[in-house]
């Protein structure tokens, strides 16, 4: 019924092996129907394996494993190209489509600046933990032309 080829005599007892030809064809199709290329690459991040391991973490909140219902819903919207928020205008300037995507590079990202130091935090202790050494950047490195040491531009 599915256009499928029939699985090997040693195989037809188990559904895994009915099954699989029909999905890939399924997900052959879908994948061919994607508008474009954010689409194309929703569905190839899902598809991906172990793409929701992140689900089977236990929610400990001493271990900042624990999402608020609104961090999870919106990390199942981005997860399946759902509709995230309204569209508006970022503080930036730049405008924010349905997908709500600009908040993850923008400079002006509040969240993204701090778990990016929760994250360099975690690291250096791990490191130190090691007895490695190691140090942070200091924190006062701006320069008058808005630079930072490594040539990348501060907030525009």
């Amino acid at each position: 019924m599915s256009g499928s080829t029939r699985p090997a005599n040693e195989e037809q007892h188990i559904q895994k092996a009915w099954d699989k030809p029909v999905t890939k064809n399924h997900q052959a199709l879908v994948f061919l129907r994607a508008a474009g290329d954010v689409d194309k690459a929703w569905l190839l991040a899902a598809a991906s394996p172990h793409s929701g391991d992140w689900l089977h973490a236990p929610p400990i909140a001493s271990l900042g494993l624990r999402l608020s219902d609104e961090a999870f819903r919106v990390t199942v919207a981005h997860k399946l190209g759902c509709k995230a928020c309204e569209p508006h205008t970022c503080p930036c300037g730049e405008a924010v489509d349905a997908h709500g995507l600009h908040g993850l590079c923008c400079r002006r990202s509040g969240p993204r600046h701090q778990r990016h130091h929760q994250m360099n935090d975690i690291v250096w202790r791990a490191i130190k933990r090691a007895q490695i050494p190691a140090t942070k950047e200091p924190v006062s490195l701006i320069q008058q032309d808005g630079k930072r040491p490594d040539g990348t531009t501060l907030l525009p």
